[in-house]
């Protein structure tokens, strides 16, 4: 059981009597909790397989067409209505025949007097994943209906898989970028407010020639000899955020530098190491803590408007940015543009709230009544 400091305590307490950054919390870790077995949702296969006595997961595991007595190799369609046959009726020859009927008569557990070990699936709530199309009466883009709560794109793809697998994605994609980021940028404004001087001039000099190189082109420029990849923008992107920190941090360590326990510190023979990050960066967390929720807004803005352009994630991945784009696309396709705006004002709204709690959380001059 984890035990927390006194002050770490107060912190909590503080934390959970500003309301809506503590419902904020709640909604967004059961979303995100939720968007975790996005697999388990929604997908295109079955979440558990009965065949013949035998236990199948096909939503984690690979498994062929031969598993299920059928003829190919390759993996089994499971929404062919021929290789649910194969599974109901324990892969009798006759389901390329006459699949719909035989799935009918193994109902009653016995086929022409025959009686069979009749086999079972488990299928997801949204039968359909990301990338799945699904062939539907009339044009796509679809609206919603009782097969699509939220319709469809214009490649009749289900919008409300494509909306939870994105969510995942934007979020997973969010946090490590920032992670990264904000351990670089803490790292340099304080070895920049710390030491100052020439190590403070060198460093600002860098900064600013690093922040004056044009993002977007070099992102194209690598995208196109290296290709478009998740771990490649999670590289880029935290390669140009990570000056966002730096400025709040050096304000605070050189504000800091000269107080009298710093100087206590070094008279007692401390190391720049442990004054830097044990005693002074808490005390700037506060003025760090206040840009995080810019820095996590903007990395899901810079993503969506990535994907937007069409130099953002792969074309095969699901993608938030991607679905504003189809909504300026289809006008006549209202429910798209909805759902694109509430998606990202929900995520974004809960984003902000849980880290202003945060922030105000860290300050010690602020309470709560």
């Amino acid at each position: 059981m984890v035990t927390l400091s006194p002050l770490n305590q107060r912190r909590w307490r503080n934390f959970k009597r500003n309301r809506r950054a503590f419902w904020s919390l709640i909604v967004f870790s059961l979303l995100f909790g939720v968007s975790l077995f996005a697999e388990m949702l929604a997908n295109d296969k079955p979440i558990y397989v009965s065949y013949r006595g035998e236990h199948f997961i096909p939503v984690y595991r690979f498994y062929p067409e031969t598993a299920f007595g059928g003829d190919l190799r390759t993996e089994a369609v499971y929404r062919d209505i021929e290789v649910q046959c194969l599974i109901v009726t324990g892969g009798m020859d006759a389901c390329w025949d006459d699949p719909e009927g035989l799935i009918a008569d193994a109902e009653d557990g016995e086929i022409d007097g025959r009686e069979i070990q009749k086999g079972w699936m488990l299928w997801p709530p949204i039968p359909y994943s990301y990338d799945t199309v699904n062939q539907i009466d009339g044009a796509a883009p679809s609206p919603p209906d009782g097969q699509h709560l939220l319709g469809t794109d214009d490649t009749a793809r289900d919008v409300l898989a494509r909306v939870i697998y994105g969510f995942r994605l934007s979020i997973v994609f969010t946090l490590i970028v920032t992670g990264i980021a904000s351990t670089i940028g803490v790292i340099a404004g304080a070895v920049q407010g710390y030491f100052g001087g020439w190590v403070d001039l060198v460093f600002q000099r860098v900064i600013e020639i690093w922040t004056s190189t044009p993002q977007l082109y070099v992102i194209i420029i690598l995208f196109a000899i290296l290709g478009r990849s998740f771990w490649l923008l999670v590289f880029l992107t935290a390669l140009f955020g990570w000056p966002a920190l730096v400025g709040v941090v050096r304000a605070e360590f050189l504000r800091a530098r000269n107080l009298e326990y710093v100087r206590a510190a070094r008279a007692l023979g401390v190391s720049s190491r442990k004054i830097m990050f044990r005693h002074m960066l808490p005390n700037a967390m506060v003025a760090t803590l206040t840009m995080l929720p810019f820095i996590i807004t903007g990395t899901i803005g810079t993503l969506a408007s990535l994907d937007f352009l069409g130099f953002g994630l792969p074309s095969s991945a699901p993608s938030l940015g991607e679905l504003t784009l189809q909504a300026k696309q289809n006008l006549q396709a209202p429910w798209l543009a909805f759902t694109a705006f509430f998606t990202f004002a929900i995520m974004l709204s809960l984003l902000v709230f849980i880290f202003e709690g945060v922030r105000d959380a860290f300050d010690p001059r602020k309470t709560f009544q």
